[in-house]
């Protein structure tokens, strides 16, 4: 239960205690709310709050979980987490191990344009298109979003809204973890980032959790400068793990503009489309 008690005290360290009803004064040294008042704001014993942030305690109900939700002035997103991280004794979802379906590589290749991805809980990328490819400028299969932003130095500029990557994969990740504590593939990612990212290392003990499924998305390619895009992310819906992303400009703008210009620039140097042997050895 250490991710719980690590979950629970970061939320805690960032609740007003003004917003909450508490009256503060100028000799008040804890940043948030403490222990005891969280106990008392949720209908709960403090010796229980404090298990549960020791990790001492075991299967907290649903009430519970609900109040303390409440408290913390948790978003549905960390609501969820909260429930999935007290759930993990009693219920440990095993990582999918599923390879992407042909009929998925052909739905790729009917964006034609805008760059399209398949990418699994870890952030690795298992599938794209010819124009993700010339996005990113390298072959899809293999590439890990995570490691490009957080660990390949020379890719970095390449993500014109570089902090605000990093806080959402960071986030994403976080929420995978929760989902698949058992994931030893992504707990090796999970740390291999610590070990070389000392910003990683910095936003993970934040304990931040986000699932951004749309919203802008910004590039500078070093071929056709900026590109302001939409991104929309698909959960498939075979419980695999897998997600479709989308990264499109609205027509008529210097976006679309430039993915054309880069769809130009390279179609002479056409990356051959996925087979079933690039595919096979990168499981969801």
């Amino acid at each position: 239960m250490d991710d719980l008690a690590s979950f629970l005290r970061t939320r805690r360290s960032r609740v007003d205690p003004a917003a909450a009803g508490i009256p503060t004064d100028s000799r008040r040294r804890v940043a948030g709310l403490r222990r005891e008042e969280v106990a008392h704001l949720s209908g709960v014993s403090v010796d229980y709050y404090v298990r549960l942030e020791q990790g001492r305690a075991t299967q907290p109900s649903d009430q519970v979980l609900d109040a303390l939700a409440r408290v913390l002035r948790l978003d549905d997103t960390e609501r969820g987490h909260l429930f999935r991280l007290a759930c993990q004794r009693r219920r440990r979802a095993k990582a999918p191990g599923r390879r992407v379906r042909p009929e998925l590589l052909r739905v790729l290749d009917l964006v034609p344009d805008a760059p399209a991805l398949i990418m699994n809980h870890r952030l690795d990328v298992l599938a794209g298109n010819r124009l993700a490819g010339l996005l990113f400028g390298r072959p899809i299969p293999g590439l890990n979003t995570a490691r490009h932003l957080f660990l390949e130095e020379d890719e970095r500029g390449l993500y014109a809204d570089w902090e605000q990557c990093t806080l959402d994969v960071v986030g994403h990740l976080r929420l995978a973890a929760g989902h698949y504590p058992d994931d030893r593939r992504l707990a090796a990612l999970i740390g291999e980032l610590a070990m070389g990212s000392d910003r990683f290392r910095r936003l993970w003990a934040r304990a931040d959790v986000r699932a951004r499924t749309h919203g802008r998305k910004a590039y500078r390619h070093p071929l056709v400068g900026l590109l302001e895009l939409h991104q929309e992310n698909f959960a498939l819906p075979d419980e695999s793990g897998m997600e479709m992303v989308v990264l499109s400009a609205t027509p008529g703008t210097p976006a679309w503009d430039g993915l054309r210009l880069l769809a130009g620039l390279g179609t002479e140097e056409r990356q051959p489309a996925p087979s079933d042997g690039q595919t096979a050895e990168y499981r969801a």
